[in-house]
């Protein structure tokens, strides 16, 4: 049984992790290729793009898939229409891998935009130091705001258009809470922007935000296809995939 899973997220990670070397398994992993140097799950990778449904739909089936896990990030809503139509088109089982959203608890100002765009016609309102960690894909909603200062954290450094005052710290999580108290105190941050990507790793920012009393603009998820089911954590997507192998007839005995 040959299983594809997408994405380059601790998720999907994790997934590959619980399923490698399972007898009868077929394992393959697809990155994006947005990061220089990923964290490569166990299992067979391939990187990049796949030419949109219809690529992915030929590749299901060149490659004899048996089912499909999308384990993008939260924001990759293109990939995720992607894989439902080629998995209704090839007949392929489709579960996706969401880790859940943040949830504003009290203390916190948040402030929930729609966009990147929504959140930097925000900003002027609410702080002149701003730290973005919305990585470095979409910073041209923020170039021209000239009057206010950005710390952007980022995996690989950013390309123009840009903010003209920026400083960029290459960095990637899992991030602790006293490190990010320590971040805010030492760059003076009045104004958080973020994306709303759910998870442990990179949510100490929002814990530290709340403590300093620092305004946070959250980027709300896009739309994502209504009709594939979906579970929380990777243990529930290798207890479906593994169902699939139980069910399937040409799976290796012994």
């Amino acid at each position: 049984m040959h299983v594809l899973i997408l994405g380059g997220t601790t998720e999907a990670r994790r997934l590959a992790g619980l399923l490698h070397g399972t007898p009868g398994l077929k394992l393959t992993s697809s990155l994006a290729g947005r990061v220089a140097s990923p964290r490569l799950p166990p299992g067979d990778v391939r990187v990049g793009g796949f030419g949109g449904t219809d690529g992915l739909a030929a590749w299901l089936r060149d490659h004899e898939v048996d089912a499909l896990v999308d384990a993008t990030h939260p924001f990759a809503a293109t990939m995720s229409f992607h894989a439902a139509e080629a998995a209704a088109l090839t007949h392929v089982p489709l579960l996706a891998l969401r880790r859940p959203g943040w949830v504003p608890v009290p203390g916190d100002q948040w402030h929930e935009v729609d966009s990147a765009a929504e959140a930097a016609r925000a900003l002027p309102a609410l702080g002149r130091r701003v730290f973005l960690t919305t990585g470095r894909m979409g910073l041209a909603a923020f170039a021209d705001l000239d009057g206010l200062w950005f710390l952007l954290r980022s995996v690989d450094a950013p390309e123009p258009p840009r903010p003209r005052l920026m400083e960029t710290l290459l960095d990637r999580g899992p991030f602790t809470l006293e490190g990010e108290r320590a971040l805010l105190r030492r760059h003076r941050i009045d104004v958080v922007v973020t994306k709303d990507s759910g998870g442990a790793a990179t949510a100490p920012k929002l814990t530290a935000a709340r403590e300093a009393g620092v305004p946070v603009v959250v980027i709300r998820r896009p739309p994502v296809p209504a009709h594939v089911p979906v579970v929380p954590g990777p243990e529930q997507a290798a207890r479906w995939t593994l169902d699939r192998l139980e069910e399937c007839p040409f799976r290796a005995v012994g």
